[in-house]
């Protein structure tokens, strides 16, 4: 009873993260111990600030789902040794092996954990795009680990996926129907869902937002990810949605955050285009509805520049 009080809470509204929330797991590599979504899915919620030597760079969600023939992971993890904690954390909970990880996109905090999941002889998966976009940069994200986390990036290295899907990719074992999803172009070139369509949840990854403000990169296109939203991430019409960062929520605060953000910040940009403005102006268009979220100081003026160059020539 306790646990769907829980979770019920965690539907009705999003609970508030914090930058400055001090590491919530000690025992552990982990910013926070896995919990149980739904039955026999997990999720392991990291922190919604960057990735930083004290979060040991777990700042996205590393989910798991024991499908009663093998554990299906979802995100490999930021680093070697971060995949080595969940790894030991899902060995409390079950005799079942890992047999398959799944990359939800081509970044650093989703691909760096292959090395550890490789060197379990465990079966990776990505999208095309995710696997190029990791082979072109994986050296540079593995640059970076390594500089924020020091030692706590030992032993991670460039590890590419055993097998690349386009559209879907279907888990073959257990006793679920568990489905890899590429809905279309969003946050970041590769991203997919997993989707469970009788359990109605979806692991969401990087296409849905709603505790941390979504980053806008160089090659995020937003009417295409709008696109993608609106034409099949909403048809899932998901009950449950476990996001790429942030606690597990429900459709409702994920659109809030993510949809309507996207349409505001265009709306805001476009009025500012059609003044006359600049990119400088740009920058300092109103975002105010949205300050509460984390890493909005990171990312609000340069999602607004990101935005104004696409739709300058739109």
């Amino acid at each position: 009873m306790l646990k769907k009080i829980v979770l019920c809470s965690l539907l009705a509204s999003p609970a508030l993260a914090s930058e400055d929330i001090a590491d919530q797991y000690p025992a552990s590599l982990l910013y926070s111990k896995p919990v149980e979504v739904i039955p026999h899915v997990f999720s392991a919620i990291g922190a919604t600030a960057p990735s930083t030597y004290e979060n040991a760079g777990h700042n996205n969600n590393l989910s798991f789902i024991l499908t009663g023939d093998g554990v299906v992971v979802i995100n490999a993890g930021g680093s070697y040794l971060l995949a080595a904690a969940l790894h030991a954390e899902i060995k409390t909970l079950t005799d079942q092996p890992v047999r398959l990880v799944i990359n939800e996109n081509g970044q650093g905090h989703a691909m760096l954990g292959n090395s550890y999941w490789a060197d379990q002889g465990v079966k990776i998966v990505a999208h095309i795009d995710a696997a190029h976009e990791f082979e072109d940069r994986g050296g540079q994200s593995l640059s970076g680990a390594e500089n924020r986390l020091q030692d706590r990036a030992q032993g991670s290295r460039v590890v590419l996926p055993n097998e690349t899907f386009e559209d879907v990719y279907r888990v073959p074992f257990g006793d679920m129907n568990i489905q890899a999803l590429h809905l279309g172009p969003s946050h970041s070139p590769g991203d997919i869902v997993v989707w469970m369509p009788e359990q109605s949840l979806v692991i969401a990854g990087d296409i849905a937002f709603h505790e941390r403000m979504l980053p806008i990169f160089e090659d995020t296109i937003t009417i295409d990810w709008l696109e993608t939203w609106e034409e099949e991430f909403e048809r899932l019409a998901a009950t449950y949605v476990i996001p790429g960062h942030g606690h597990p929520t429900n459709m409702a605060q994920v659109r809030r955050y993510t949809r309507d953000y996207l349409v505001y910040l265009r709306e805001k940009v476009g009025a500012h285009l059609d003044a006359g403005g600049d990119l400088a102006g740009a920058y300092y268009v109103d975002q105010s509805p949205y300050t509460h979220l984390d890493t909005f100081e990171e990312l609000a003026t340069r999602n607004a520049g990101r935005v104004f160059e696409q739709m300058e020539f739109e």
